[in-house]
């Protein structure tokens, strides 16, 4: 493959390149992964930045339907927008039915707009491990908002606020109690909390509901990345398109905001940072995966099982082993 070629299509704004890079970076081979390295240290200091949005819910609020119609509004806008949707993998087969673009056919056929789908695999927080060179990539490839849509809600969710520059969550109307806006995992994590499905009979129960968590919001410490009135709660409606403008200016409310206060460039090296670590205990843990320590690991583990050994001893034995310590006894 041809790195210096493949960089410069990406650069030209290619969507086959980007594809085709996109898939290099997730691939699990030792040879891909080092030319995914190489490729993303030919588009370092392209000089490009995309605006990254994390967004999350739970199944069926309705994030699909958001990200479509908030796509074709800013498209309409004349901006390019990538979105990088992570499914669900089987934790038996490990599949995964990668259906967001036949959910979101009207902005799949947008010319400004780019839809990849990715597998969750294992990874924490149901964020492709490579979903962050994915959004290096579409940054290189000139997109102006990149929107990356996560599994689930939780507290592994601070895997997604550690990609992107505004992190959003997405409620639908009456999902429970009151009490249900204070648990902190969450909501300290969000900038802005969209309620969804305020049209018909369901507004009003999204009007209560919006006032829940910005009761709940005030609630929360003051963060330093925030300036007056965020993080905070607002209605939209993804299926009757109300709300979406409102929220795309408070998103670059706060966007510009943080530029103008040192926040924005200074959270991305902290990121960087967070990635370096995280990418060294990957490698680390693959290690594992790879003999003579794979069988040595399997040996140890048979051997806890039958009251042989406590797990502390068999660590111990694996530690020394990649420490080079030789074997203990």
């Amino acid at each position: 493959m041809d790195i210096d070629d493949l960089a410069r299509r990406i650069l030209s704004g290619e969507r086959r390149a980007l594809a085709r890079a996109i898939t290099l970076a997730e691939s699990g081979r030792s040879d891909h992964r080092q030319q995914a390295i190489q490729l993303l240290d030919r588009l370092r200091g392209h000089g490009r930045q995309a605006l990254r949005i994390g967004l999350s819910g739970t199944p069926g609020v309705g994030k699909s339907t958001f990200i479509e119609s908030f796509g074709l509004m800013l498209t309409g806008q004349g901006l390019k927008v990538a979105v990088l949707a992570v499914d669900p993998s089987s934790a038996r087969s490990g599949g995964s039915i990668l259906g967001d673009k036949t959910r979101m056919e009207h902005l799949a056929r947008d010319r400004n707009a780019f839809i990849r789908p990715s597998p969750s695999q294992s990874h924490l927080g149901g964020v492709a491990r490579r979903t962050r060179e994915a959004i290096d990539l579409c940054e290189a490839a000139g997109f102006d908002v990149v929107l990356i849509e996560t599994v689930g809600v939780g507290q592994s969710e601070t895997v997604v606020a550690e990609m992107s520059d505004l992190f959003l969550l997405l409620l639908a109307p009456a999902g429970g109690d009151e009490l249900q806006g204070v648990k902190r995992g969450i909501m300290e994590m969000a900038d802005i909390i969209l309620v969804n499905k305020a049209d018909g009979e369901l507004k009003s129960a999204a009007m209560r509901t919006c006032a829940d968590y910005a009761g709940a919001l005030r609630l929360l410490r003051k963060r330093p990345q925030d300036p007056k009135g965020f993080p905070k709660a607002m209605t939209v409606s993804a299926l009757e398109e109300q709300g979406l403008e409102t929220a795309w200016t408070e998103m670059q409310s706060l966007a510009e905001w943080r530029r103008d206060n040192s926040h924005f460039d200074a959270r991305r090296a902290a990121q960087s940072r967070y990635w370096f670590e995280a990418e060294l205990r990957q490698a680390i843990l693959a290690r594992l995966e790879r003999e003579p320590i794979k069988g040595m690991v399997d040996a140890l583990g048979l051997q806890v099982e039958n009251g042989e050994q406590t797990p502390g001893q068999a660590a111990e034995r694996v530690l020394a082993q990649l420490e080079g310590r030789g074997p203990i006894p």
